[in-house]
């Protein structure tokens, strides 16, 4: 009997998997000492798109590139030229004009692509309404109408040149293009930008130079007269529109400056107002100060609770006041000096109206120094000092803007306020700059005075040539 064959069961003998495991440990030892030299290697340099490639054929990538994007990169679309203009058929000017090139050159170019180049007539047809319609889009998008019409433009060259009746006649750019042309150029040179306009004017003379090669039998060197053309109105026209625009910056620059010259006037004339009141206000505050520290003195038989009360007010008063100094210090600049000298009042009126006298101006003063004190009697302070101050910088407008001229003032309370009017002639010298010093802004400082009293001003011309300057100012 034979004895049939057995597995052996030793530890050599190969057991599923024993294989793999025995293969393993050696393989994962050699991928870490792979990874661990990989690691160790230093990193290819990375081309940078923004940076541009070092040697001469890194620099003609970076500038085809750039002439690339100069010729796909249109301004944003914006209105027509002369869309600001104030009257409606200024802005209607450049759509009119335009269109009537469209209208004119359309039927012209058919008629000379069928007669003298023996063209079909729907070939003819497509080339001019493709070298001519796009032109009312460069009204707004002159970049996109120009891809078109050169489109089109080589197109026809292309089309004439296989053509058999070229010879003797304008090739590769027949008039109506380089009128189109230039046109164009013209509505570019006013939008795109300078290195557009560049990439423009390159392209025009390659694909010259090119249909030149091409066939110079057939060529005339229109194309050189399209270039010259074409580079010339790009020059001027964007030359135009920097003038333009700089003047335009100019313009609003001025226009900042004079409302910063005009709010700051406006901030120095309040603060100075501000300063004069606080003499007002201060002399109040002082008043009330007295009265409350001296009142236990002369108002007999107070109670202990009353004289607190009287010198709390007193102590309050005082604060009050230290508060204003500082208030003054802030709104006094450093070139101001403290007023040493009281407030002045229409009760100083015809001190005024002498001095103006001595600068050449007539004054009228009807109302006499009684009824002026007897008037000042009536008045609060801020309405007696805003008073004089918008008569005194009335006179003072006379003698700088109409010298030699004649001037009246009036004054007088009607109906709860107090109204200041003065008026002056026509000026009867020739305009000079004078040297003056007053104490005000114009107009400025009136309009401030009055409405922080709760008035109103009226200045205007007069009837005869003059100026009139009318305050209201209430009393209460």
């Amino acid at each position: 009997m034979n004895d049939t064959q057995q597995p052996s069961t030793d530890e050599t003998t190969d057991q599923p998997g024993s294989r793999a495991r025995r293969w393993l440990p050696p393989l994962r030892q050699r991928l870490a000492g792979a990874r661990a030299v990989f690691r160790a290697a230093p990193e290819p340099d990375r081309v940078s798109l923004d940076k541009p490639a070092d040697g001469p054929w890194g620099a003609v990538r970076d500038g085809l590139r750039e002439f690339g994007v100069a010729l796909i990169s249109p301004a944003a679309p914006g209105r027509a030229p002369l869309a600001d203009a104030p009257k409606l058929w200024l802005r209607a000017a450049p759509y009119a004009v335009v269109f009537v090139f469209v209208a004119a050159l359309l039927p012209t170019t058919v008629t000379v692509l069928v007669q003298d180049y023996k063209m079909s007539g729907g070939m003819a047809g497509g080339l001019a309404v493709a070298q001519t319609v796009p032109l009312l889009l460069a009204l707004t998008r002159p970049l996109h109408a120009w891809w078109v019409i050169f489109a089109a433009d080589v197109a026809g060259g292309f089309a004439l040149y296989a053509g058999p009746h070229v010879d003797g006649r304008s090739w590769p750019w027949t008039p109506m293009i380089i009128v189109g042309y230039v046109l164009l150029m013209v509505l570019l040179g006013l939008r795109e930008s300078r290195r557009t306009l560049i990439a423009v004017a390159l392209v025009t003379a390659a694909a010259g130079v090119f249909f030149e090669q091409l066939s110079q039998e057939y060529s005339d060197g229109s194309w050189v007269l399209m270039l010259v053309l074409a580079g010339v109105t790009l020059v001027v026209t964007y030359a135009l529109r920097l003038r333009g625009e700089a003047q335009a910056k100019l313009a609003e620059q001025e226009t900042i400056s004079e409302a910063e010259r005009a709010q700051r006037t406006l901030l120095e004339e309040r603060a100075r107002i501000a300063r004069e009141l606080h003499d007002v206000v201060a002399h109040h505050m002082s008043v009330i100060t007295v009265q409350a520290d001296t009142a236990k003195y002369r108002l007999p038989d107070l109670s202990p609770e009353v004289q607190q009360e009287f010198g709390e007010i007193a102590s309050a008063a005082r604060e009050s006041l230290t508060e204003m100094r500082r208030l003054l210090k802030v709104l006094r600049n450093e070139e101001a000096q403290a007023e040493r000298t009281p407030q002045p009042g229409l009760k100083r009126l015809h001190q005024l109206a002498d001095a103006t006298r001595r600068a050449g101006v007539e004054v009228d003063l009807p109302v006499g120094d009684g009824q002026l004190a007897e008037l000042v009697a009536r008045l609060p302070q801020t309405v007696d000092l805003s008073a004089y101050r918008i008569v005194q910088e009335a006179l003072s407008n006379v003698i700088r803007h109409a010298p030699g001229a004649s001037a009246r003032i009036d004054v007088g309370v009607e109906d709860g306020e107090l109204r200041v009017t003065v008026t002056n002639g026509p000026a009867r010298k020739p305009l000079s700059v004078l040297e003056t010093s007053g104490t005000g802004h114009g107009l400025v400082g009136m309009r401030e005075r009055v409405r922080l009293t709760g008035g109103s001003l009226d200045a205007g011309p007069a009837g005869d040539g003059g100026f009139r300057v009318a305050a209201r100012i209430p009393l209460n």
